[in-house]
């Protein structure tokens, strides 16, 4: 698989995005549902603690990904859904480390939503993967 970043501006890379990414010669991709700070017996945790929320939310998407044979190196797209924008962005450098260690900027967009399904969640991640 390769992957081309394709940043016609560069102030998104700061933030550890790009603004699109060129990918070619994969030859599976898998397409994650949308994963919040939920126990293995789906029971939601840590209410109001956007933090282990975050945190939470990125196990589980690294989860999704090791039962596909990946891991957060392949994702190319990540769409970042929150109740607070504000509140995330003091935040967002757990993410943001996590996806550098991984060595990707995927392709992202971060939506301030009203709510979530689930109540008490403040944030969701959703995500594409290449391999």
């Amino acid at each position: 698989m390769e992957r081309t970043a394709v940043n016609p501006v560069t102030w998104s890379v700061e933030l550890g995005f790009n603004q699109g990414e060129v990918v070619s010669g994969h030859t599976r991709t898998l397409y994650v549902s949308g994963q919040t700070a939920m126990s293995g017996e789906g029971k939601p945790q840590h209410d109001g603690d956007m933090a282990a929320q975050l945190a939470l939310s990125v196990d589980n998407l690294e989860a999704v990904l090791g039962e596909a044979g990946m891991s957060l190196a392949n994702l190319v797209r990540l769409n970042v859904y929150t109740t607070d924008v504000d509140l995330l962005f003091q935040h967002y450098g757990g993410l943001a480390g996590r996806l550098g260690a991984a060595g990707v900027a995927p392709a992202t967009t971060m939506l301030g939503v009203t709510r979530l399904a689930v109540p008490g969640q403040l944030v969701e991640l959703e995500g594409t993967a290449v391999a």
